[in-house]
């Protein structure tokens, strides 16, 4: 019997994917035997690429940066993953900011970014990839939420409400693109280490609660949040549409 979970052969494109849980999440389709194209921004992609490419997959990597990314911009970074690859078959959609501040005294100017990155680029490079993934009959687009997709959380107004917004994009898309094949679904990961933990983290109080509230009685490693998008980019997953992976130890359940 096939290996219902092997991605040897398919071709993706993770957005962020050189840091945290992007990094994560590409080294983990990387494993399961795709092909791997991730962008960056500030973190430099050599070590993940290395990494990809040491387990005998194809890497490639190009700058990006998706604050006011217009649909131009959306298809040539898909452009350049399809022609890097030689194909597009999965799109994770991980690259996100978070500005923390009390919501009265928060500037149009950090909202607006916050909800460029986080829902604006999500839907143009969505757009982008489900035109060729409709096209050719067959896709995977999986698009990074949070728990905070359920929840109001504290000081972070533009990020709770981006990530609300793009769980009901998930089920949108889904609507309109599973009849053509194109599995739309999204993972909504607990508090995770990574850089924008680390200021609750590093905050003894803040780290404290969070860690008494999650059953599992730690924050994740970006490595397993992983597991969530192989099942999903796979064939186990051929009749999961529009759904919301919960990867969070526990959090929710509390």
């Amino acid at each position: 019997m096939d290996n219902p979970f092997d991605l040897t052969g398919r071709k993706a494109l993770v957005t962020g994917g050189a840091t945290g849980i992007g990094e994560g999440i590409a080294l983990g389709l990387a494993a399961a035997g795709a092909d791997v194209a991730l962008t960056y921004r500030s973190h430099q992609p050599e070590d993940t690429l290395a990494r990809i490419e040491g387990m005998g997959r194809t890497g490639a990597a190009v700058k990006a940066d998706f604050t006011g990314m217009d649909q131009d911009g959306a298809e040539k970074v898909v452009r350049f993953a399809a022609d890097a690859l030689g194909g597009l078959d999965i799109l994770v959609n991980n690259a996100g900011i978070i500005h923390r501040e009390d919501s009265i005294d928060m500037a149009l100017e950090d909202w607006q970014r916050v909800l460029s990155v986080n829902l604006d680029s999500v839907w143009l490079l969505s757009q982008a990839a489900g035109k060729r993934m409709v096209a050719q009959g067959s896709g995977r687009i999986i698009i990074v939420s949070s728990v905070l997709g359920a929840q109001g959380g504290l000081r972070v107004p533009a990020y709770v409400s981006s990530k609300h917004a793009v769980i009901g994009l998930t089920k949108a898309l889904c609507n309109e693109w599973a009849p053509h094949g194109v599995n739309v679904n999204s993972i909504a990961p607990g508090y995770t280490a990574t850089d924008n933990t680390q200021a609750l983290r590093d905050d003894p109080d803040r780290s404290k609660a969070l860690l008494d509230r999650i059953p599992a009685g730690r924050f994740a490693d970006p490595s397993e949040i992983a597991g969530a998008a192989v099942f999903l980019a796979s064939n186990a997953a051929t009749y999961c549409h529009g759904s919301v992976v919960t990867v969070d130890g526990g959090w929710l359940a509390r």
